[in-house]
């Protein structure tokens, strides 16, 4: 029996004093993305400003830095031949870097639950990455001749530190109350892996994947340096060689270009895939989206 005067809540009526959230508009969407990408624009800008002024002012030769209309106009004249090279460099980079991710979250899980793994692979792995890449990717190319394999292996080696490091610290930052708790509750090994550890590391995962891909083009580039006929190291060093800088500063722009576009590939599936995480909160700095 209800008594008059009280009122009961609907079960669906959010608490007294506590009110919902409901998620950002499209305005406010646009008005944050806006709000992150008007300071890089403006200093890409700036540098493409200052690039003209020095090249119209003739403060330098054009043969040692072209106008940036002069390389554009190259670019749109030779655009299938720079698509081709770019896209030969890009198969490669994606390549390689898939490579490094998939060895280097097995080596990680491997290093982890095994000291003995850990003390004898960690050494190997500190002293092989601080090897210079392009010292030993002459012996690749002997090795495994002219074809795209010394690029893979050379950008699989530039990225694969990052994947493993970083996958290594995430998995061992979970807290251990958790693992203590899942085992008690009664879950396995396997259970406590995929319930708790890998969902814990995926943030140190991801600050891994950022920098392994765009050090994968690196990597890729550099093995295209020591022996190729195509890709864009290849087009570099023939713009290099033959002193036509219009074409060896557009290389270096798809190039970076190519990185950059990369970067923000793994950024989107971080924003899709992490969303309760606080990397991900729109007043993080380190977040493009």
């Amino acid at each position: 029996m209800v008594s008059q005067g009280t009122t009961t809540a609907s079960p669906d009526a959010p608490a007294t004093g506590v009110s919902e959230r409901s998620g950002p508009t499209p305005g406010e969407r646009a008005r944050d993305a806006l709000e992150r990408s008007w300071r890089p624009v403006g200093l890409l800008l700036a540098c493409l400003a200052a690039w003209w002024a020095i090249t119209a002012a003739e403060l330098v030769e054009p043969y040692l830095v072209p106008s940036p209309g002069t390389t554009l106009s190259l670019m749109a004249d030779k655009w299938s031949y720079i698509w081709h090279h770019s896209w030969v460099t890009t198969y490669e980079t994606l390549l390689g870097f898939a490579i490094a991710v998939i060895v280097g979250i097995a080596a990680a899980v491997v290093m982890v639950y095994s000291t003995t793994i850990e003390k004898t692979l960690y050494p190997v792995l500190l002293f092989a990455q601080v090897i210079p890449k392009i010292a030993i990717a002459p012996l690749f190319v002997v090795w495994l001749g002219f074809g795209i394999a010394p690029k893979i292996v050379v950008a699989v080696l530039i990225a694969f530190f990052p994947v493993v490091i970083s996958m290594v610290t995430g998995l061992k930052a979970v807290d251990p109350e958790m693992v203590q708790l899942s085992s008690t509750m009664g879950a396995g090994p396997w259970q406590t892996f995929v319930k708790i550890r890998f969902p814990a590391s995926l943030p140190y995962l991801f600050s891994g994947l950022k920098v392994a891909v765009t050090l994968a083009v690196t990597g890729a580039v550099v093995g295209e340096f020591v022996g190729a006929n195509e890709g864009l190291g290849y087009v570099i060093l023939q713009a290099n060689g033959n002193l036509d800088t219009p074409m060896l500063f557009a290389g270096l722009l798809v190039m970076s270009l190519i990185g950059v576009v990369l970067f923000v590939l793994v950024e989107l599936a971080e924003h899709f895939l992490l969303p309760w995480h606080a990397s991900r909160r729109g007043d993080a700095v380190t977040t493009t989206f």
